[in-house]
């Protein structure tokens, strides 16, 4: 089994369901209120696990009633969380998530804890795969980056200026369209493997400003596409640990980042392996 250890935020998720988002200013009513465990460290953790991985932890909670509910997915499904720590004075992280139907969404997140994980509290160097993305201070970020020792998935979400040497010593970077144009072309003049995603239109990996592979997700009816972007990071990270071909490995991930946004929740939403093996066989 494909041991991957992800170093990120958790957060519970507050999502309001409405009719359409309200414009700037304005008042939607109507809406239904659902809570659901996420954050991306979370998801992506919990999406490489339904995918078949080994996956440990490492992240921050408060000591309050909200910590519990943020990782009970995770906790009921064997994700390992012993590295997963409470800080007795920060909260637990909370995203506000409006989705309208169609599955457009606005989120505004309140970090606590995840603000509060300090680079001091990396003690140990990560050894095998890791994935991270900037839902935590960036020097944790780049410490982490810098003392792996194997395969680094670095989703640059959201999008911040990075040291140039942790982009750099990322073999994979996965970005949407939208934090693509926040780094440019710079991305292109890094050594490692470039995923853009577009959405429904699917995605393109790159690799030295030259497109190595392009997949297109299956046709669904998108209900929430809060954690979709977390299960295609999941999913394309364990693909290439794998050894799965480039084009094979982004359809895998497109398929994954699609079933995801079928259901409602971040985590809730994420896929099984037998669901997206058995989409892709039916394509």
């Amino acid at each position: 089994m494909t041991a991957i250890t992800v170093i990120g935020s958790v957060n519970l998720d507050f999502v309001a369901t409405a009719q359409a988002l309200p414009a700037p200013g304005e008042t939607v009513t109507g809406a239904r209120l659902a809570r659901h465990p996420g954050g991306k460290g979370a998801n992506q953790a919990l999406a490489a696990h339904r995918l078949g991985a080994d996956v440990k932890l490492v992240a921050r909670v408060g000591a309050d009633g909200l910590a519990d509910e943020a990782l009970s997915l995770l906790n009921a499904e064997g994700v390992d969380l012993r590295a997963c720590a409470v800080d007795a004075v920060a909260s637990t992280g909370v995203a506000l998530i409006a989705v309208a139907v169609g599955g457009e969404n606005q989120i505004v997140v309140a970090p606590g804890a995840n603000a509060a994980f300090t680079p001091s509290h990396l003690t140990q160097a990560t050894h095998g795969a890791l994935i991270c993305q900037l839902e935590l201070p960036l020097e944790t970020v780049a410490k982490a980056v810098a003392e792996a020792d194997g395969f680094v998935c670095l989703n640059l979400a959201p999008a911040a200026a990075m040291p140039a040497q942790t982009l750099a010593r990322a073999d994979l970077i996965v970005v949407n369209e939208t934090e693509a144009a926040f780094y440019g072309e710079a991305l292109h003049a890094l050594p490692g493997l470039i995923a853009i995603t577009w959405g429904a239109s699917g995605a393109g990996l790159y690799r030295a400003g030259q497109q190595i592979a392009a997949a297109a997700p299956p046709p669904v009816i998108a209900i929430d596409t809060t954690g979709a972007g977390d299960a295609f990071v999941g999913a394309l990270t364990l693909a290439l640990l794998e050894g799965q071909a480039p084009e094979a490995a982004l359809k895998f991930a497109c398929t994954a980042g699609a079933l995801a946004a079928t259901r409602a929740g971040a985590q809730p939403s994420l896929p099984t392996r037998a669901e997206v093996d058995a989409r892709l066989e039916s394509a």
